[in-house]
């Protein structure tokens, strides 16, 4: 049976997240905030699967509430971001003072008015995880948003890797640079990703939905280097539903499969809206979550491919 203390605190709906164990009085201590990073990053772990060599220490020890900005902080409610990703409404939101309370899996607004948000931590940590990043690797995160999850890649990678950051937004971007100035592997741009080149690269993160891959992304891929893509359907203006698709460069083939569902912000620009209805048909079909490879070589469309354009396409087909 849970002690008075703890039904007092769930009352007053005190996070768990920031009570620690209960003392022989029955009373209870209080998480520090490096507690609750610990906890957070274990609930992380768990949520994305996560196996990559630091990426749960990385959580752990990064400041969310540092690139989140001063408190108080708007939290996201899971129903809300479910009707949101649908196109139906905004997310509702939870106002929060205590910065413990930032260590869940739960996004956290950046910008209401613009339905901007820091990120579902499991499915970014899922996305990460995916690149199979190692020390001394370069990686470029697209969308870096205020740079939270570009820190969390730049502890994997290590001092001798480096990540690159770019942010089309202005006012993101100034954040990022500000809240990523400890970091000395770690560059960030404020510039439009459709014309950004960011060289040659081991592991690409695009953290905005696009209707397909940039040829540029493919070819700045490094031998073995991986991309993690979000493929979207737009929903409403800002927000689009699709697959978070992994792909991997091969003596000159890029295979591809299926990492997760996805619910994003569009990527204005990286968007092609004459794809739409082949993008629908892909995903009403399972066609886009049965993607083999990406081709860049020149072919009429045909019934392996589910998204088709004279520079790239989705394909079913395993090239070889």
């Amino acid at each position: 049976m849970p002690s008075l203390s703890h039904e007092l605190l769930r009352a007053h709906s005190i996070s768990w997240c920031n009570v620690g164990p209960v003392s022989a009085d029955g009373g209870v201590s209080m998480m520090t905030i490096e507690d609750c990073r610990e906890f957070y990053a274990r609930e992380v772990k768990f949520a994305a699967s996560a196996t990559t060599p630091g990426l749960v220490e990385a959580f752990a020890k990064v400041p969310r509430e540092k690139f989140l900005g001063p408190g108080p902080w708007q939290i996201g409610s899971a129903e809300g971001r479910a009707m949101s990703a649908a196109g139906l409404g905004q997310l509702s939101y939870t106002t929060v003072e205590d910065p413990r309370d930032v260590y869940h899996n739960v996004v956290i607004s950046l910008d209401r008015k613009k339905d901007i948000n820091n990120g579902q931590p499991g499915s970014l940590a899922c996305w990460i995880d995916a690149l199979r990043l190692k020390p001394g690797e370069r990686v470029y995160h697209l969308g870096c948003g205020v740079g939270y999850y570009t820190a969390i890649m730049a502890e994997v990678v290590g001092p001798s890797g480096s990540v690159i950051g770019l942010e089309l937004q202005p006012d993101l971007a100034a954040r990022a640079k500000e809240n990523l100035a400890d970091y000395a592997n770690v560059s960030v741009e404020a510039e439009d990703g459709a014309a950004f080149d960011p060289g040659e690269c081991d592991a690409i993160l695009v953290n905005c939905g696009v209707t397909h891959p940039q040829t540029r992304w493919l070819e700045r891929l490094r031998e073995a280097g991986r991309l993690v893509v979000p493929f979207t359907l737009a929903v409403n203006a800002t927000i689009g539903q699709g697959v978070m698709t992994k792909i991997v460069r091969s003596n000159g083939i890029y295979a591809a499969e299926l990492v997760s569902p996805v619910a994003i912000f569009s990527g204005g620009n990286l968007r092609d809206a004459s794809l739409q209805t082949q993008l629908l048909k892909g995903l009403t079909t399972g066609g886009l979550l049965k993607l083999k490879s990406v081709r860049m070589d020149a072919h009429e469309a045909g019934e392996t491919c589910v998204v088709h354009t004279r520079e790239v396409c989705l394909s079913l087909a395993e090239e070889k």
